[in-house]
C-alpha cells in the first residue's frame, strides 16, 4: 500500500450539508424545492470550506447532491464540478413540502419525519434503501480514497443511522446544522462516528 493511502482504520466518509437557505432558516420542509443559499449560507459554505481543508481529505471521491442549494455548496467549498447523485437528494416530503413541523402537527399532532407518514411523498423504506444504495457506492470507495458527500440535513442523518447500523429512524439522534460536517469511519475496524455536527464559523474555526 502506497504511504499515506488510507486504510480501513482511517479512511473516512464526510457528510456536508448545504448552507442555509431561507425555507432552512423558518425551519421549512424542503426536498424537491429549488432553493438557492442565502448571503449567510454561502458565507456558512465558505467557512466549511476551511473546515474541510484542515481533514486534509485524500484524493476525494466526492459526490453532490442535485439540488441548487447542495451544488452552490460543493463550489464554495473548493470542489466545484463534482458528479451529482440522485441517490443524495433530500427527503421527498410530499405534501409536507414548505410547511414547518409545527404547522403540520396542527392537523396530525405528534408528527415527525422519523416517525410519520408523508402524504404523496417518501416512506422510511424507500429513503432507507436509497441510503443504503449511497453506502455501497462509499464501499466500493473508500478503502483507497476519503469520500465527501455534499447534500442535506434529513438525508445526513440518514446515512449516519445507516453507516451505524441503525434503522434510519434512528436518525433523529443526529442533529445537523446548515453547512455543519460530519465525520464517518473506522474504529478499532468497526463504523464509528468520529466527529459530528461540526460547525463553522465565518473564521471556519469549530466553535
Amino acid at each position: 500500500m502506497m504511504e499515506g493511502m488510507p486504510t480501513r482504520e482511517n479512511a473516512r466518509l464526510v457528510l456536508l450539508r448545504h448552507g442555509e437557505t431561507e425555507w432552512s432558516a423558518l425551519g421549512r420542509h424542503t426536498g424537491r424545492t429549488d432553493l438557492p443559499l442565502t448571503e449567510r449560507g454561502e458565507a456558512q459554505a465558505r467557512a466549511a470550506g476551511a473546515l474541510l481543508a484542515r481533514l486534509d481529505l485524500l484524493d476525494p471521491f466526492v459526490l453532490t447532491s442535485p439540488r441548487l442549494r447542495a451544488v452552490r455548496t460543493a463550489e464554495l467549498v473548493g470542489f466545484g464540478g463534482s458528479p451529482v447523485d440522485d441517490d443524495l437528494a433530500e427527503w421527498d416530503y410530499g405534501d409536507y413540502e414548505g410547511r414547518t413541523s409545527v404547522e403540520i402537527q396542527r392537523t396530525d399532532p405528534g408528527w415527525t419525519i422519523w416517525t410519520g407518514t408523508v402524504p404523496g411523498g417518501e416512506t422510511r423504506a424507500q429513503v432507507q434503501a436509497r441510503a443504503d444504495r449511497v453506502l455501497a457506492a462509499v464501499d466500493a470507495v473508500l478503502p483507497e480514497r476519503d469520500v465527501l458527500l455534499i447534500g442535506h440535513g434529513h438525508f445526513s442523518r440518514s446515512l449516519i443511522a445507516r453507516w451505524a447500523e441503525f434503522d434510519v429512524v434512528e436518525g433523529r439522534r443526529f442533529a445537523m446544522n446548515t453547512a455543519a460536517l460530519s465525520v464517518l469511519g473506522f474504529h478499532h475496524d468497526a463504523r464509528a462516528v468520529l466527529a459530528h455536527n461540526w460547525i463553522p464559523t465565518t473564521e471556519g474555526a469549530a466553535p
